[in-house]
């Protein structure tokens, strides 16, 4: 029987339709967001909520002929506003009134979860509960009486399976019968037995109904679940083995992200700049477009566009792995392994994994503190992680360093990168001591049982990333793209040495002369090299003059174009598949460009050691890109964003200066 759909009490759509609003809460690891991926499929998005950096995940569906809107609200132990995801939580609950709260309960861990269960009954909001992860509560011999569980509380509860999708589907009826009646959870039960309909306002009073309703409700046969876990938990767990499996997973981890991706973005570079821009030059000539129309179009915004798209394989590789291994219990545990040494920087263990992404790209890396629980914490990691060095620096260090230290360019990368990394730990001391005094905040460690993920909820949660990051830092990367384009080709028809990027070289190059970097054409190479630091080769070749004079192009030839770009994808295949299958890291592997020797020539005579490696220095500790910067402007906003820019330029400037100081000594 088809439950009416209720109307008059819902919230109006844009459409005219009415809108049931049902919020998604439960405890963390309990299985919400694959409930919702299960519900609405791949349409829910993720985003920040208004003011904070923790998660929203929402999505709608059609049901009924009516839109039933999800809220997937941070997971959490309990609604005393405590943490930002308790205080989130309980505002969106008290505050906006949802018709209906879907408390997804993980049923291993009954008895636990009902706590939750009892502070949401005490709301009054129509509520349905999803026993969720029932296969895993039978092999831990635990049952559950729905039948007497709805008796007793008033509350529909259904076996669910958030994996398989068993019971999802009885789930939408459930909701809107529960709207649509007006249930209201009536706890009828107290410790020891049987009450009259008990409200539960105090903490001891609901922790008295949750223990009755679970000795109620529950039966525990013999326990025979867990030992795979526990076996596996006794090596992973080790303080000393599993501190090297974590080490071998994170290199893993870590190769498979950038060597899988690699090859791709370097493909998808081409594609787009070469292969797309080449044919819109060719269209836009063949109807006569001027050549300042052809090269915006072409280098401006399709270049602006392939810029952003390169990143896509890298943040989709990490968050794939980043999400298959928490769906699979694995990031769970990090903490109890990394807990005490990140607390020396006040942090937790959490924060490791988005350090060592920083080592491949800041951007997912940035994207990554998300998996921290507090904003506090957000922060702090946020603004370490810049100051790790990404391969794009390695391009540019690689360059000097081979340049001015021919004999010792290994060892003077190698600093570098040490040197990123303490200014990170220093940076993290100075606001354990200053802005953010307290001790690192502290986690409840929960080990949930090692689970199989599905590809399907994978791919539907990397999707939501990747989507998030087109929207969030491509838009603002693909607008300073246009305008650096411009910058360097204003006043029309000015040649680079004229042009108004040339004029705010010259302006800034006083800030930078006691660096050694008294030449205008250095300086202004930092305007680029903002946007990304391997362009700052490419515009000082073009400040320079020291590539050959431009040819005249050959026709685009679509069909032999569009066979070179099958072939090099079907190379990059390959590349990807065989840098995976390797022990070393290639990403770090980066090979002399061709067609520099006029630039080395024209840079050793603009250069000593002692500037260039303050130019490196420079390169390195300053904010490292403009896609870093967007993300960072999203995630822990506008004014730390900015104070890091501010920072991260006064540490670079400080540090390049002592140094090319000392090499004046020297």
């Amino acid at each position: 029987m088809q439950v009416p759909f209720p109307r008059a009490a819902d919230a109006p759509a844009q459409d005219g339709r009415a809108i049931l609003r049902v919020a998604i809460a439960g405890n963390p690891n309990s299985g919400k967001t694959t409930l919702l991926n299960q519900i609405v499929g791949s349409r829910f998005a993720v985003g920040n909520w208004p003011g904070v950096t923790v998660e929203r995940k929402e999505g709608t569906i059609e049901f009924q002929g009516r839109r039933v809107q999800f809220v997937d609200l941070p997971g959490i132990y309990t609604l005393a506003p405590v943490s930002d995801d308790e205080r989130i939580a309980y505002a969106y609950l008290t505050n906006e009134h949802p018709d209906v709260i879907l408390n997804v309960i993980e049923t291993p861990r009954l008895e636990r979860a009902l706590s939750l269960t009892v502070e949401l009954a005490a709301l009054g909001i129509p509520m349905v509960v999803a026993l969720n992860m029932t296969d895993e509560a039978q092999r831990a011999g635990l049952s559950v009486d729905c039948r007497k569980f709805q008796e007793l509380t008033g509350i529909r509860a259904l076996p669910t399976n958030g994996r398989t999708g068993q019971g999802v589907r009885e789930l939408l009826p459930a909701i809107v019968e529960a709207h649509w009646l007006q249930q209201r959870p009536q706890l009828r039960i107290a410790q020891g037995g049987f009450d009259e309909v008990m409200p539960a306002s105090s903490q001891d009073a609901q922790t008295s109904v949750a223990e009755g309703l679970y000795h109620a409700v529950a039966r525990r046969d013999a326990i025979r679940g867990r030992q795979l876990s526990a076996a596996v938990d006794g090596v992973l767990l080790h303080p000393v083995i599993g501190l090297i499996a974590y080490l071998a997973i994170m290199y893993f981890f870590f190769k498979i992200s950038f060597d899988f991706s690699a090859p791709y973005m370097d493909w998808l570079d081409g594609f787009i700049g070469g292969y797309l821009g080449g044919i819109a030059k060719h269209a836009l000539g063949l109807i006569g477009a001027p050549d300042l129309l052809i090269g915006f179009v072409s280098e401006a915004v399709i270049g602006g566009v392939g810029f952003v798209l390169t990143f896509v394989p890298l943040i989709a590789t990490m968050f794939f792995l980043l999400t298959l291994l928490g769906m699979s219990g694995y990031m769970a545990r990090l903490p109890f392994l990394l807990d005490r040494f990140m607390n020396r920087l006040g942090l937790n263990g959490k924060a490791v994994i988005p350090l060592l992404l920083g080592l491949g790209c800041n951007v997912p890396a940035v994207m990554a503190t998300r998996t921290m629980e507090h904003r506090r914490d957000k922060i702090v990691l946020t603004m370490m992680i810049p100051f790790m060095s990404c391969p794009a620096r390695l391009v540019v260090f690689s360059f000097f360093a081979g340049l001015f230290f021919p004999d010792h360019a290994g060892l003077v990368i190698f600093a570098l990168y040490v040197l990123g990394i303490v200014v990170a730990v220093l940076t993290s001391l100075l606001l354990k001591g200053t802005l953010f005094k307290r001790s690192a905040a502290p986690v409840i460690i929960e080990l949930p049982p090692y689970r199989m993920p599905r590809l399907r909820t994978v791919g539907a949660i990397v999707w939501s990333h990747v989507r998030e990051f087109l929207h969030r830092a491509g838009t603002l990367i693909f607008a300073v793209s246009v305008v650096v384009w411009a910058l360097v080709r204003l006043p029309l028809g000015a040649k680079p040495q004229d042009s108004i990027v040339a004029g705010i070289g010259r302006a800034i190059t006083p800030v930078f002369a006691p660096l050694g970097l008294d030449d205008w054409r250095v300086s202004s190479s930092l305007i680029p090299a903002f946007l990304a630091r391997e362009v700052a080769l490419g515009f000082m070749a073009t400040i320079y003059a020291a590539e050959d004079e431009a040819e005249d192009e050959p026709a685009f030839d679509f069909v032999a174009e569009s066979r070179a770009q099958l072939e090099a994808l079907g190379q990059a295949v390959i590349a990807s598949l065989r840098a995976v299958l390797g022990l070393s890291i290639q990403t770090f592997s980066v090979e002399e460009d061709e067609g520099t020797n006029a630039l080395r020539t024209a840079v050793r005579d603009s250069f000593t050691p002692g500037s260039a490696l303050a130019f490196m220095i420079l390169l390195l500790l300053y904010n490292s890109c403009l896609g870093v910067f967007g993300v960072m402007r999203k995630e822990v906003g506008h004014a730390y964003a900015l104070a890091f820019l501010g920072w991260s330029f006064v540490v670079g400037w400080v540090v390049a200066f002592l140094v090319y100081r000392a090499s004046l000594l020297l």
